[in-house]
């Protein structure tokens, strides 16, 4: 049997990896030590940033199997015919930690998932929410920050959560759920998953839909409370994924869609495009479409979970946005911070890869490989590099799959238009009085211990939102404050 033998990054076998090259059996190195400089150097460079949001991740590959033929509803490929399968990417994760912070904080959990089409990769970048903090992504950084540790001391603080949440109480509906028993999983495969956003399908017959993403946990919904989380161990989630993978226990989520047309969309008191609200099921049922299940880990965290680059606007023939404002703002910035990240070529990275030919005249940049390259090389090649050109096997557009337009409301003016008078209570009411009584004292607990290191200020304002969710809800939090 023949040996593999180590080498360098250029292939040049290795003769010894356990001791440098000194001048003398007691002297310095010299400087044609090139493995050791190699490893140095490659050491030194070993971790890319970490994600502003959703830093600390775990993944897994799996399928998902389509139940029900969407044909009326969308042309996109992996949604037609019942029994169809799709090979898929799930990424779990928390929000506001690093890749420093524990699995069972307190978090809201990132629910991106990666559908490997025949037309190329559809993500869906949702949480394991069905609503969030904010419906204008102007003001996503400053919550972002809001959540982070202390500029000064490096210390998560609780004061600033409140305060943000004080002066924006779009945030209440979001703050009710992430401070419920919900607001800490017992597993990954134990919470749901949604879309989150409004997203949309179109026809053939050039129709759109709006629709809602659910993934509903078929392990059950099951939560910790924060004495219970307290006695985990710090990698707990990613631990009881990979093992229960690995030994066959395959976890699996039931992929339910709500459906509303544009008339309905018109006609709808609630703003259907709000990340703040969600759709009434009684109007909008859940209509069951599929299973999602993760059956296989990755080989490589760094390589496939820490390089795997979510986008919203990965997009296929058949599916499409919204005029949700934070989706319209996550467009741009989440492809944005994977060509900071990983470079402006991270499509070529095997996970993000996709599984159709790819082809199209963007050219150069770091990390790019050449035709043929079996890692990351596809597309750079010795082919005409611009569009449009006389060369008859070039890649041309095909105005067969053009979506369908956006509607826009009626004399619409270009402005920026003040939502702060929207309805930001009702529907944090409504969840707050279907919760039972332990629920309801887990929740104002979990509440009262971070606003009582508020200011009185922001102790106040919170206190009169959360009174205007429900009396009750407000009172049994002042009462635990005093």
């Amino acid at each position: 049997m023949s040996k593999t033998y180590l080498t360098t990054a250029n292939g040049s076998p290795v003769a010894d990896d356990n001791t440098s090259v000194t001048a003398g059996e007691r002297g310095s190195l010299t400087f044609d030590n090139i493995h050791l400089f190699e490893k140095l150097a490659h050491f030194n460079r070993e971790r890319i940033p970490e994600r502003v949001v959703h830093a600390r991740g775990y993944g897994a590959y799996g399928t998902f199997t389509l139940n029900k033929d969407l044909s009326d509803y969308t042309v996109a490929d992996f949604l037609q015919g019942a029994g169809k399968k799709t090979d898929v990417f799930l990424r779990f994760s928390t929000v506001a930690g690093g890749q420093d912070s524990g699995d069972y904080v307190r978090d809201v959990r990132g629910f991106a998932l990666r559908f490997y089409t025949e037309q190329g990769n559809y993500d869906i970048v949702g949480n394991n929410t069905p609503v969030f903090f904010i419906r204008d992504p102007a003001k996503f950084p400053d919550f972002i920050h809001s959540q982070k540790k202390d500029p000064k001391t490096n210390l998560p603080d609780p004061a600033h959560h409140f305060e943000f949440w004080a002066n924006h109480p779009q945030s209440m509906h979001q703050i009710t759920i992430l401070m419920s028993d919900r607001g800490i999983p017992k597993s990954l495969r134990h919470t749901n998953g949604y879309g989150s956003h409004t997203l949309s399908l179109w026809n053939k017959d050039s129709e759109r839909f709006w629709v809602k993403w659910h993934f509903k946990t078929n392990q059950g919904v099951e939560t910790l409370t924060n004495d219970e989380a307290a006695k985990q161990p710090g990698d707990g989630m990613q631990r009881d994924l990979v093992e229960a993978i690995e030994k066959g226990d395959f976890p699996s989520w039931s992929v339910k869609i709500q459906v509303m047309t544009d008339e309905q969309a018109k006609q709808c008191e609630l703003n259907p495009f709000d990340l703040t609200k969600v759709w009434p099921h009684k109007e909008f049922p859940l209509q069951d479409i599929g299973t999602l299940e993760l059956n296989r880990n990755v080989d490589n965290y760094f390589a496939e979970t820490e390089q795997v680059a979510f986008a919203p606007s990965n997009l296929v023939p058949g599916v499409g946005v919204s005029p949700d404002k934070v989706l319209q703002g996550r467009l741009f910035a989440y492809a944005d911070a994977h060509r900071y990240r990983l470079g402006v070529n991270h499509q070529q990275i095997p996970v993000n890869k996709p599984v159709c030919p790819v082809h199209h005249y963007q050219r150069d940049g770091a990390m790019a490989g050449a035709s043929g390259c079996p890692v990351t090389g596809h597309l750079q090649n010795a082919d005409v590099n611009f569009y449009p050109n006389d060369r008859s096997d070039a890649p041309v557009p095909a105005p067969q799959f053009g979506e369908p337009p956006m509607p826009l409301e009626n004399d619409a003016w270009l402005k920026a238009y003040d939502s702060s008078d929207e309805d930001n209570y009702s529907q944090a009411g409504n969840l707050y009085r279907i919760m039972s009584e332990d629920q309801k004292q887990q929740l104002v607990s979990n509440i009262a211990g971070g606003l009582s290191q508020a200011t009185e200020s922001v102790q106040s304002r919170m206190i009169e939102h959360f009174t205007r969710c429900d009396e009750d809800y407000g009172q049994r939090i002042k009462a635990l404050l005093k």
